[in-house]
């Protein structure tokens, strides 16, 4: 008879990931940079937005120990990265196109402060809509959760996106747009992101 290895126990992200992760947001400055919430500086071009929401769980209750990542290209439609061919767009050397927060531990609100990304044009050479890209972890999360934020105001680029057309039910890409408002001075785009139930957001596997 062979003996067969036992597959080994899975373990959800647990209280440490922020000390590992973002430890700024637990109240540790060990790292020499932070990557924080703010992913412009006054030379970035484009629009300043906030982008800002909860993560609730299958109960409807707001989880409040997020940590949610950020990736998106800059004004013009363009990541700064390397795989990003698009030569006709160029870089913004004053925007990365990455950052990182966590949820606030008393209310459960995330918040980035950034620029709107301009249409990227996708693998298959066709136009997807202006949007961000998170990835979510925390505990109760067995694997990081991947999805998309769309913009409210983007309805006409939103309705050719070949993403969004690849799900079926129109409701099921509603979880997906984030609301535009004005708030005093700031354009803030609400976008609360559910892992189960009735309302449950639309997850990639990339």
């Amino acid at each position: 008879m062979k003996d067969y290895l036992q597959e080994t126990a899975s373990q959800t992200a647990g209280p440490y990931v922020h000390i590992g992760l973002a430890p700024h947001a637990a109240g540790f400055n060990i790292f020499e940079t932070n990557f924080s919430h703010i992913l412009t500086n006054s030379h970035t071009e484009g629009e300043r937005i906030v982008v800002e929401g909860r993560v609730f769980d299958g109960s409807g209750t707001p989880v409040r120990d997020v940590l949610i990542e950020l990736w998106q290209a800059n004004a013009a439609g363009r990541y700064n990265h390397p795989a990003d061919q698009q030569q006709e767009k160029k870089i913004d050397a004053d925007f990365r196109g990455w950052g990182r927060t966590c949820s606030d531990f008393d209310s459960g609100v995330w918040r980035f402060e950034t620029i709107k990304p301009g249409a990227v044009v996708g693998r298959d050479g066709r136009m997807m809509a202006p949007h961000l890209n998170l990835w979510i972890v925390a505990r109760g999360i067995n694997i990081g959760l991947n999805t998309r934020m769309y913009f409210s105001d983007e309805q006409a680029a939103n309705s050719e996106d070949p993403v969004l057309n690849l799900i079926e039910w129109e409701t099921r890409r509603h979880s997906l747009i984030g609301k535009r408002e004005k708030r005093g001075n700031e354009v803030v785009y609400t976008f609360d992101i559910y892992l189960q139930g009735d309302k449950e957001t639309v997850f990639f596997d990339v």
